[in-house]
């Protein structure tokens, strides 16, 4: 029983894999602007946005979408502990292509980015709101917050900074 089981698995590995590995031939399509592909009945998203990395193809570092900030680094300076900072980042979308955030968080719960959900295209910007809660935090502070987007890289980071001055208990 154990051999027939592993043998089926092994079948069925082998013809998923075989069936995924297809190559077509066919010639690729005339691209088309961002308005013309709106414009077409029943497009998504994700037929919209461009992926900069594919398993069949060298990475496209040019026709992608890139995030431009003002500034990677907000120093807030001193604050006292139980402050809340708040900060936005302004960035434009200097690529070729629709920009669209996947997610944007930091490394605890105390630092919460929010982000916009609609594509940015390119030439216009958008924003990157951060609050970070200070309240039993005390002295240096380094909070990075990490986008993903369909950019070249995926990633992209920006911080705030400062120093929290424990309160006197």
């Amino acid at each position: 029983m154990h051999k027939n089981k592993f043998t089926f698995l092994l079948l069925y590995g082998l013809s998923f894999a075989l069936g995924a590995c297809s190559n077509s031939n066919t010639e690729l399509e005339e691209e088309k602007s961002v308005q013309e592909i709106m414009a077409a009945p029943g497009i998504s998203n994700s037929e919209i946005i461009r992926s900069p990395v594919s398993a069949q193809a060298p990475a496209d570092t040019v026709n992608v979408a890139k995030m431009s900030f003002e500034e990677i680094t907000f120093d807030f300076g001193s604050v006292r502990e139980g402050t809340l900072v708040e900060h936005t980042f302004n960035f434009t979308n200097t690529g070729k292509k629709p920009l669209l955030i996947s997610n944007a968080r930091s490394t605890c719960g105390c630092t919460v980015p929010e982000w916009p959900r609609e594509p940015i295209m390119p030439g216009k910007g958008g924003q990157i709101n951060v609050r970070f809660n200070t309240e039993n935090k005390s002295k240096d502070q380094v909070k990075p917050i990490t986008i993903t987007a369909n950019t070249y890289p995926a990633t992209n980071k920006v911080y705030l900074q400062g120093f929290v001055e424990a309160t006197v208990q």
